[in-house]
């Protein structure tokens, strides 16, 4: 297993995995299968640009995912984002060492806090982030229509 970071061409692959982990874990994101396979390709493209891209690759199949990007309103902060692994796959070490490549690219950066929001329910992925440092904040959330019955909780990691 190997984790990569995606260069600005590879629009298309980012767009697979995506597409996967949104109809693997339909209630594990903000956005829904249907809106995000609606994308223009160009748009792909961008958000490999935007956006910070690891995909954690295994026997030549990209199985995970981790996604990160500033924060629109707070100085030295970013996010982590579309975190994913495949079913498949789980149970390896494959979320640890991607959110360790993004934790990497965030101190790199010379980022103060990592933030990342994450269902109250999904236990695995808690106990993954709090392994990391990751810390409640006290904030809460839910998912958009028509998941508005799933609730999130901020975590912070302080670099």
């Amino acid at each position: 297993m190997i984790v990569v970071r995606l260069g600005p061409d590879e629009g298309p692959r980012l767009r697979a995995i995506r597409l996967r982990s949104l109809q693997e874990a339909p209630d594990a994101f903000a956005s829904t299968y249907a809106e995000t396979a609606q994308r223009p390709p160009e748009s792909w493209d961008q958000q490999v640009r935007d956006l910070a891209t690891f995909v954690a690759v295994d026997g030549g199949a990209d199985v995970g995912i981790v996604r990160g990007g500033p924060d629109a309103d707070r100085a030295r902060t970013s996010w982590l984002l579309s975190m994913w692994v495949a079913p498949e796959s789980r149970g390896r070490g494959l979320g640890d060492a991607l959110v360790q490549a993004l934790v990497a690219w965030a101190r790199e950066l010379g980022e103060h806090t990592l933030l990342l929001e994450v269902a109250d329910a999904n236990l695995p992925a808690v106990r993954l982030y709090a392994r990391h440092g990751f810390l409640p904040t006290g904030h809460t959330t839910t998912l958009p229509a028509p998941r508005e019955h799933v609730t999130e909780h901020e975590r912070a990691l302080f670099l």
